[in-house]
């Protein structure tokens, strides 16, 4: 058991309710701070926000590096895993690729 780290994108589309951006950091933490596997983070992560405001849609993308694959087996310094999930509109092409663009810009912020 090793620790993982990185980057999670977040995105909503409201439907009514909006939560603070204080709030999504937060949410992330309680998650992240469990015995967690990045896959089950993500889901959780748009679950979570689905069920608590019910928007249009979630879309959540965790970029994370594993200690696992940096200091055993193939220790590959540079590698990471991408992992996403989209609820309600963001399966949607048209949203899923305008929330997956602005993930890949350089720079990027995420929470």
């Amino acid at each position: 058991m090793l620790p993982f780290f990185g980057k999670v994108h977040v995105a909503y589309i409201p439907n009514g309710k909006v939560i603070g951006l204080s709030k999504i950091p937060r949410l992330v933490e309680v998650f992240a701070r469990r015995l967690q596997v990045q896959e089950r983070l993500t889901r959780q992560v748009a679950d979570t926000i689905q069920e608590a405001i019910e928007p249009q849609g979630v879309g959540v993308v965790i970029e994370a590096r594993h200690m696992c694959m940096m200091m055993r087996g193939i220790e590959k310094q540079r590698s990471s895993t991408v992992t996403s999930a989209m609820v309600g509109c963001f399966r949607q092409k048209e949203t899923r690729s305008e929330f997956l663009s602005l993930v890949r810009q350089p720079g990027a912020s995420a929470l």
